[in-house]
């Protein structure tokens, strides 16, 4: 079909914008030119595919088919996002997927990504036999695949090669207004970004010149005046009152005692008794509390009234670190007040946190820590319990009474149970006459006192310390604080000896499997062969593990790697190690067992392999034993033979067991 030339220059008229646009693009910075969208984008793009079709409809005023065809943009999920034309979409499908629509243009240009025109005959979707439909693909600039279709219906027999030049010209068009777009998205997002983080930047000079500020101060009527100056130069329309629990009289009238029964007070109320920052209402007015909370505690609530003056998340991570700042700048001011009453205690804590950072072995520390604190406190008992959330229980890891060592209690149970819930420390006078939990340490060691403190870790409860004593009124309230203090370093101690076990456990673990690494079986294998009179050793490769990934993707082929070391795990004896040698192979190592018991091993987890994984695959493996009447006994002997059979059993067509 031949085109009126008008048409034609038309088409060149807008080709020529689509150029003017490259041309701008080109004169951004090359770092935003040569930004593009990821196939991760797709799901998101649809809004932004809309409101470039919608330019490109504005741009393209007198386009031949806009009087009379209809055009319409289509995702690569097959979603019509826009559509333009004098007939707008006339009743065509609101899905261009195959079995909605049936066989079109379009879903032949989004998945041969090439140009497309379907015959009205050849459609089957009512709408659209009477027909032609066109499409043409719209690929990223860089990266190349494909973010969108522009299809065309045209009447039955009115579309050509000719037609299809033109709606190539309309992708080309478009597809400059969705880069434009996408680059003006992206300037706003980094320059958005630049602000906020000289903002940001800002704020932390004057935050660091706050604390300095602060930190110089030794007394709390100086620290506060400080807080105060501070917030009424950076929110001078914000009225700021700060509420104290303790009995402590300021010269400050912003200074308030904390009222708990007080109506007014409900918030500043929940925020002390959970130590988080709390708010309430809505629109101009604002009402927020900050607790005022050192290491030791939380000592008051700092509330904010905000009226009509901006005050957004950056301005609330200010004041939620200016507060946490001065609380420990007041608790320093408070303890500097006590510091003749407290030397010799720092100094019997400093002696202690040494002697429990000297061995990172959990046993070892929390060993340490019971005895020390039985003799700090002269107590008859102590027990230090574990927290396991996975498990929902408290467990007995430390005490000096043997029978009750690692029983365990539920989360919700006994004082653990209320430490869990405050994450704050008990003292008890007296458990016959105050019972207000019931105790199984306490009677089973008919203990009357008690000073317990949770361990914390970064805010949350790791575990707990009980230490009791058969005597009534036996602990001070300095006992009760000083165990504060103790329980702090005690909890990092047991932490850190958790934290050196699990990286020792993960040193020596595949992280996908979780079978042994390779170099930990060579050093068991080696360490068992010093000792003991035979071993042997099974290694175990998964068939066509290449061609499971290549057809099914590297996360099917993770999952055939867990399956399989799961079923190895469940087939073997506690005593056996199981590692994973390298890629698919794995590796089992069996002290002291025969050669026919180790081939029965073998074939067990061959033929669960085979029944069980999904997708289907098979094994192949290779077996080795070892004596001590062998010339040569070492490691690597050992794996030599059993490779050299797991070659074998592959030559024998896999999916078999073989003895090297």
């Amino acid at each position: 079909m031949v085109q009126p030339r008008e048409n034609l220059d038309s088409v060149r008229h807008h080709h020529h914008a689509g150029v003017e646009l490259k041309r701008a693009t080109d004169d951004l910075p090359s770092w935003i030119a040569g930004q593009d969208l990821t196939e991760a984008d797709l799901p998101y793009i649809h809004e932004l595919l809309q409101k470039s079709f919608g330019d490109w409809v504005e741009q393209s005023e007198g386009f031949p088919w806009l009087s009379g065809w209809p055009i319409v943009l289509v995702h690569p999920d097959y979603a019509e996002v826009a559509v333009a034309g004098a007939s707008a979409n006339a009743g065509l499908p609101a899905s261009w997927r195959l079995e909605a629509a049936g066989p079109t243009a379009a879903g032949m240009a989004l998945e041969s990504c090439r140009p497309a025109l379907m015959r009205a005959e050849e459609h089957v979707h009512p709408a659209l036999r009477s027909r032609d439909t066109l499409a043409v693909p719209i690929f990223s600039r860089s990266t190349g695949f494909v973010c969108a279709a522009i299809v065309c219906a045209a009447p039955a027999g009115a579309a050509g090669a000719g037609e299809l030049k033109l709606l190539q010209a309309a992708a080309l068009h478009i597809k400059s207004c969705l880069y434009r777009r996408f680059e003006h998205l992206f300037v706003e997002s980094q320059l958005h970004a630049s602000n906020r983080a000289k903002r940001e930047d800002r704020r932390k000079d004057r935050l660091l010149e706050i604390m300095r500020r602060m930190n110089d101060h030794i007394d709390v009527e100086n620290v506060l005046a400080e807080v105060f100056s501070s917030l009424e130069q950076m929110y001078p329309t914000c009225r700021t009152n700060l509420f104290l629990s303790q009995d402590y009289s300021s010269i400050n009238e912003r200074v308030q005692p904390l009222a708990f029964h007080h109506q007014d007070m409900d918030l500043c109320w929940r925020a002390f008794m959970d130590g988080e920052q709390r708010e309430d209402g809505v629109g101009e007015y604002r009402r927020i509390a900050f607790p005022l909370a050192g290491k030791q505690g939380v000592y008051g609530v700092l509330r904010l009234d905000l009226s009509a003056e901006p005050f957004d998340d950056l301005d609330m991570r200010f004041v939620s670190t200016l507060t946490s700042g001065a609380g420990t700048a007041f608790e320093k001011a408070r303890m500097h007040e006590q510091a003749n009453v407290l030397i010799g205690e720092l100094r019997l804590i400093n002696e202690l946190t040494q002697r429990l950072n000297s061995s990172l072995r959990l046993s070892d520390t929390i060993q340490f820590a019971t005895s020390e604190l039985m003799s700090i406190f002269n107590a008859d008992f102590c027990f230090i319990m574990q927290l396991d959330m996975q498990l929902n229980h408290f467990s007995v890891i430390s005490s000096n009474v043997p029978e009750l060592n690692n029983d365990v209690f539920t989360i919700d149970y006994g004082f653990c149970g209320v430490m869990l819930a405050t994450k704050e420390p008990i003292i008890l006078s007296d458990y016959h006459s105050a019972t207000p939990v019931r105790s199984r340490l306490l009677e089973s060691t008919r203990s009357r006192s008690l000073i317990a403190s949770p361990l914390l870790l970064n805010g949350e409860v790791i575990g707990a310390i009980m230490v009791t004593h058969r005597q009534p009124n036996h602990f001070s309230y300095e006992n009760y604080k000083l165990l504060q203090v103790l329980s702090a370093h005690i909890g990092l101690a047991v932490s850190n000896s958790s934290l050196h076990a699990e990286v020792r456990r993960m040193v020596i673990t595949d992280n996908l499997t979780g079978l042994y690494a390779r170099h930990y079986l060579n050093e068991r294998i080696q360490r068992k062969q010093e000792k003991d009179a035979s071993g042997s050793l099974i290694v175990v490769d998964i068939d066509h593990f290449k061609k499971i990934n290549d057809t099914y993707g590297h996360q099917v082929g993770d999952a055939i790697l867990i399956q399989v070391s799961s079923i190895i795990r469940s087939a073997i004896r506690e005593s056996d190690i199981a590692a994973r040698w390298g890629g698919e192979e794995l590796a089992i190592y069996l002290p002291q067992l025969s050669l026919d018991q180790t081939l029965k091993v073998a074939e067990r987890i061959r033929s669960r392999v085979e029944e069980e994984t999904a997708p289907k695959v098979t094994v192949s493996c290779g077996v080795s034993e070892w004596s001590a009447g062998d010339e040569r006994i070492s490691v690597e002997s050992l794996f030599y033979r059993a490779d050299m059979a797991l070659y074998e059993a592959k030559h024998q067509g896999r999916n078999c067991v073989t003895v090297g």
